[in-house]
């Protein structure tokens, strides 16, 4: 079945361009030209996508995106932001509040094409008898509890192995502060609140070949962090 994109935008042309090309490219388009009538179709249907406009004329995309971030039914839904504001500080407060990837206007359709195609395969379920993520070097075994580079064994603690867990299943997302510790809720807050960036520290002491220069765990500065998709290779993101 063909993947049902939701666009929320209030500019009629721009919405009826995307509609036609990317209807023709396969996906099911639906258009939403406010934020009420995004809610009144997220309620009556499911999608597997949101494009969502930064500036709306009945509210903000930033607070939207954090209110679906909230929502049970909607905390995993793939949402890609647009927005004409293309300043690095917009850029990283749409990524921290939960949007899954940022698009500047004015941009190439061909471009929202491949980052939708790109977001739809990260969002892709895994297989659940998946128990071993594999990174490179980097195994990672969930039955097990345990993660190996080059097939030697890394001392983890039970914490420090769920936060490894955490990034690990979404790769090349990043994720803020808050998202992890959202995930990783069961534990004793204690075990993390504001002690993240230490637990980051020594995973990395474990699985990167030089801790300082990481490229396993990546630091996206003011928003949070992302675990490689590639991660021996060149261009490790």
């Amino acid at each position: 079945m063909p993947a049902r994109l939701l666009l929320i935008d209030d500019d009629a042309r721009l919405t009826a361009m995307l509609s036609d090309y990317l209807g023709a490219a396969g996906f099911e388009v639906s258009v939403a030209g406010s934020l009420a009538a995004a809610r009144s179709q997220l309620a009556s249907g499911a999608f597997d996508l949101l494009v969502l406009d930064l500036m709306l004329g009945d509210g903000d995309g930033l607070d939207y995106c954090r209110e679906l971030r909230s929502d049970v039914h909607t905390r995993r839904l793939p949402v890609l932001m647009l927005s004409a504001r293309g300043e690095p500080m917009d850029r990283i407060l749409g990524l921290e509040l939960g949007a899954d990837d940022y698009l500047a206007k004015p941009f190439e359709p061909r471009e929202l094409q491949a980052r939708v195609k790109a977001l739809l395969r990260r969002a892709e379920p895994q297989l659940p008898d998946q128990d071993v993520l594999r990174f490179g070097r980097l195994e990672i075994d969930l039955a097990e509890r345990m993660a190996r580079l080059d097939g030697k064994p890394c001392d983890f603690t039970s914490h420090q192995f769920d936060l490894l867990v955490v990034l690990a299943q979404s790769p090349g997302r990043v994720l803020s502060r808050d998202q992890i510790m959202d995930a990783l809720k069961g534990h004793p807050l204690d075990a993390f609140d504001r002690s993240i960036d230490v637990h980051i520290s020594r995973i990395r002491a474990l699985i990167e070949d030089d801790p300082k220069n990481p490229r396993r765990v990546l630091t996206v500065r003011g928003a949070g962090y992302v675990f490689a998709r590639k991660q021996d290779a060149e261009n490790a993101v």
